[in-house]
């Protein structure tokens, strides 16, 4: 597992609004059990009003999504199976997220 990278969401309940989340925890906790990941919820009009910084856009297959770090999660790694594509590209936006949620920075 590397992070960044992007799974399916592996909760049913919330797939519709929250179809994928990203593994945003350090390769230095590679045995823990379960990855920090954050949501990726599907755009909407209602997002436009929101900071940029706190909840930044990504595209997951040409889609795009809002990243919400101030609703991160863990979820056990046995529920995450193959990513679908990485966000590493975009890094220093979801580090400043994360940041974000921390600092309110």
């Amino acid at each position: 597992m590397a992070q960044f990278d992007v799974y399916v969401n592996p909760n049913p309940a919330s797939r519709d609004v929250v179809p994928y989340v990203v593994d945003v925890q350090s390769r230095l906790l590679s045995a823990a059990a379960t990855r920090l990941t954050l949501p990726l919820r599907r755009w909407s009009p209602a997002h436009a009003g929101l900071p940029r910084r706190l909840v930044p856009e990504v595209r997951v297959l040409k889609e795009a999504f809002v990243l919400y770090a101030h609703q991160a999660a863990a979820v056990e790694t046995r529920l995450l199976k193959k990513p679908v594509t990485s966000l590493a590209g975009q890094s220093a936006d979801i580090v400043g997220a994360i940041d974000a949620v921390i600092s309110g920075a």
